[in-house]
């Protein structure tokens, strides 16, 4: 299960596809600094081979993400659409609104509720939970683990905004919602995923496929990239999409950790690359 081709750049493999399903973090910015070789690729591409749907498991909306590109310096015309997890999320807490909900992320994430009419309150009156992330950057999922046991009790289910468990920012790890969604489920709790590598965030990056292209290419006329094993990754295969993994050391800074990583959770990439470019 651990076989692939490692490839020095999108520009190898390019003329197998019609369209790229492609991760934002880690793959075209780390949260502070832009890849410019990256949107680079991405360009070559649309110029020459077909349409770059980018794909996110960021809890905002779409619409606000090249708000993001601009404040980071991630400059180009690379993409022809952006799905989130945060648009396949807004569906989900919109059949479940007004609430009451309890709101537990970040306050720049608070985008995501802005078109929704929800009533927000404590764990104690709450119908469920909607989290984003951390409250804070510098936070552990085991700081939350009493706030968590608290809302078990309460039979509360918990929709989670973003699957990613960890990130880098920069140089950092980071932990994300999905660390405390996996906390919540390994105490016993209903967790809601919308993002990567869960079903619907895929149905709407189909939806949008359909949308540019003017029908769905094939499976194997689609490939993903991205750098995480646990939602890039499962999902595209999951989605039966070859995948160009980044591995930029967020699991392991050696091939044979990497290697070993993926036969442990019998999962396999089409093909590898240290960082995108063409």
């Amino acid at each position: 299960m651990t076989e692939f081709q490692s490839i020095s750049g999108l520009g190898q493999v390019a003329s197998d596809y019609d369209v790229l399903l492609c991760d934002i973090w880690g793959v075209v910015h780390n949260g502070r600094d832009a890849f410019k070789a990256a949107t680079e690729a991405l360009e070559l591409f649309r110029s020459d081979h077909g349409p770059v749907i980018l794909i996110s498991n960021s809890p905002r909306p779409s619409v606000s993400i090249p708000h993001t590109f601009e404040q980071i310096g991630v400059r180009g015309e690379f993409y022809d659409a952006i799905v989130t997890s945060g648009d396949a999320t807004i569906d989900e807490l919109s059949r479940r609104a007004p609430g009451p909900v309890f709101k537990l992320g970040p306050e720049r994430d608070d985008v995501l509720y802005e078109n929704i009419e929800l009533h927000f309150s404590d764990i104690e009156d709450a119908a469920f939970i909607s989290c984003t992330g951390m409250i804070d950057d510098d936070d552990s999922p085991e700081d939350y683990r009493g706030m968590l046991k608290e809302a078990l009790e309460a039979g509360l289910p918990f929709i989670c905004a973003n699957p990613d468990v960890k990130v880098k920012v920069g140089g950092k790890i980071v932990w994300c919602g999905g660390a405390l969604a996996k906390l919540y489920e390994e105490l016993g709790g209903e967790v809601i995923y919308a993002g990567k590598p869960h079903e619907p965030i895929y149905r709407l990056s189909r939806a949008w496929m359909n949308e540019v292209l003017g029908y769905l290419p094939p499976q194997d006329r689609v490939l993903c990239i991205g750098d995480n094993i646990f939602t890039d990754l499962l999902g595209a295969q999951q989605q039966d999409y070859d995948c160009l993994f980044i591995q930029d050391g967020l699991y392991g800074e050696t091939e044979d950790k990497f290697k070993a990583l993926l036969a442990q959770h019998r999962l396999s990439a089409r093909y590898m690359a240290p960082n995108l470019s063409w």
